[in-house]
């Protein structure tokens, strides 16, 4: 009962964010990563170096090496192409693009897409919770 009362509050709460998120928008998302992160361990703190790190990191897949940066430079904070297609990319980081994690169908959409083509798998609270607690460090 008490899993099924803090996934529902989770689930609300994710719900309830703004539809055009600013950094205080980002922020909220970080947070509810957070809490479900916390909710499975609690002593547990989100980092913005966990999440360069993960932002960094070269997977291997399909004979490729690759990482975010790959798409979207050693940078958040700076425009991106696509690395197949060449489409140019907006800046990753919602101090820069206030226009990042303005939606949470969009955002979750995006992470599973980018973790299944970069990572093979689905990323955890905890992956995407660093990296946009990354995100929210670059200027």
């Amino acid at each position: 009962m008490r899993k099924f009362v803090f996934v529902l509050s989770v689930a609300l709460g994710l719900a309830s964010l703004p539809a055009h998120a600013d950094v205080a928008g980002a922020q909220q998302f970080a947070k509810q990563y957070a809490a479900h992160v916390q909710g499975i361990d609690p002593s547990y703190k989100l980092t913005a170096e966990a999440g360069r790190a993960f932002y960094l990191k070269k997977y291997t897949r399909k004979a490729k090496e690759e990482s975010c940066s790959s798409c979207h430079t050693d940078s958040p904070a700076n425009k991106g192409k696509h690395a197949d297609t060449g489409k140019a990319i907006q800046p990753l980081s919602p101090v820069v693009n206030t226009k990042r994690f303005s939606n949470l169908q969009h955002v979750e959409k995006n992470f599973t897409k980018h973790c299944q083509d970069i990572i093979g798998r689905d990323c955890t609270p905890q992956e995407k919770g660093d990296y946009i607690t990354y995100l929210l460090t670059v200027k």
